[in-house]
């Protein structure tokens, strides 16, 4: 299937990395409004450009538009593209505004449309390990999540690079904020395992106005978030997203008879320990023989570039090339594909992504929303 990009940042490099995962996309082409970026972008990579969006809209051979805009864009792009009849893979949020979202929802269900929404790590092996195996714990009572990326402002962010050569944009990260960046590798997972949210209580507040040079004169937002939820289906989940603690991207399901933990959701193929009372005492196992004996045949093993399965013991960390990313990103570009060609519903899609999208916008704008906030969207 032919897929056609907008926006060729930093994010963009994370997709086409990922890419060589999935041979039955065929990329098209590239396009940017920054001239100099889109060259540098195509020149590394050696694809294609368009001169224009239009020139995207205009080609009959896409099929799906990959909106790696920065998220301002997202609504607007994502419309005309659409309207013009391709489905549409967007990077988190798919708008800034719940009506907004609501509103591409609905465009694309009215179009008989497909309009996904990253990311893409529910699809991960670690996921389906920890879905595989939750009647290990008896029903989920409580869960913990966090999103805390470290502080980055204190870092040299400002000398980040890309593969391609693509600048950390860490201001305008800064404007959005690390909720509405990182709340949805969290989200989709919780959502997925546990389904739609009924409502939730939230705060959440700027915590270091200082991020150093240029910080002073632009807006900041949140940059510290944390929400309790709950669920139609009765379990409770508290999830933070920060940029100051240090760095957790853990998930922890509490059951009747035992915890169920994710070491990192960034990492498709994450260590995943069991934890289970046992005569009194309780024993923590990593999930290695639970995969290889009962498990290996619900997954699909795709090793990503430069990296040697998470899972093969003989492999040592330390000497595993460099790889910019642990998420499968054109995996979600993937399913979208196989879900277009055989008619069938894809799950980070439609309202379901409007679900995830309106929950973290809760969570980011908490101080100007009523607490409790009771959910619009379900799924």
């Amino acid at each position: 299937m032919k897929i056609a990009i907008i926006g060729t940042g930093f994010v963009a490099d994370y997709y086409m990395t990922t890419l060589v995962n999935h041979p039955q996309l065929v990329l098209g082409g590239v396009y940017d409004r920054d001239p100099a970026r889109l060259k540098q972008f195509a020149d590394y990579y050696k694809v294609g450009t368009y001169p224009d969006f239009e020139a995207i809209l205009a080609d009959n051979e896409v099929r799906i538009i990959v909106n790696l805009t920065t998220p301002e864009n997202h609504y607007l792009l994502s419309k005309r593209a659409l309207e013009a009849g391709k489905h549409v893979y967007c990077e988190k949020p798919l708008a800034m505004r719940y009506e907004e979202a609501a509103e591409l929802v609905s465009l694309a269900e009215r179009l008989d449309l497909i309009l996904a929404s990253a990311p893409a790590n529910a699809m991960s092996d670690a996921y389906w390990l920890v879905a595989k195996s939750l009647d290990e714990i008896g029903k989920p009572r409580l869960i913990y999540a966090q999103m805390e990326d470290g502080p980055v402002f204190r870092a040299n962010w400002q000398g980040w690079r890309s593969v391609s050569g693509a600048r950390w944009p860490g201001l305008h990260e800064f404007e959005i904020g690390s909720t509405l960046e990182h709340a949805g590798y969290a989200l989709s997972w919780l959502v997925s395992l546990f389904g739609p949210v009924e409502s939730l209580a939230a705060f959440s507040t700027l915590t270091f106005p200082d991020k150093g040079p240029g910080t002073g004169a632009i807006k900041l937002a949140p940059d510290f978030s944390v929400g309790c939820l709950q669920f139609h289906s009765g379990v409770v989940a508290r999830l933070t997203c920060g940029l100051a603690a240090p760095r957790d991207r853990s998930l922890m399901i509490l059951g009747d008879r035992g915890t169920l933990t994710a070491e990192d959701l960034w990492d498709h193929r994450s260590a995943i320990y069991l934890e289970t009372a046992a005569e009194g005492r309780t024993l923590r196992t990593k999930i290695v023989d639970l995969l290889e004996v009962h498990l290996k045949r619900f997954l699909h093993w795709k090793p990503l570039p430069g990296r040697k399965l998470a899972y093969d013991r003989s492999a040592r960390r330390a000497k595993l090339p460099a790889y910019p990313s642990q998420i499968d990103f054109a995996g979600g570009i993937a399913a979208q594909a196989a879900a277009i060609e055989q008619g069938t519903p894809l799950f980070s899609s439609g309202k379901a992504a409007l679900h995830i999208t309106e929950l973290a916008l809760a969570l980011n704008n908490a101080a100007s929303l009523p607490q409790p906030y009771k959910m619009r969207s379900t799924f």
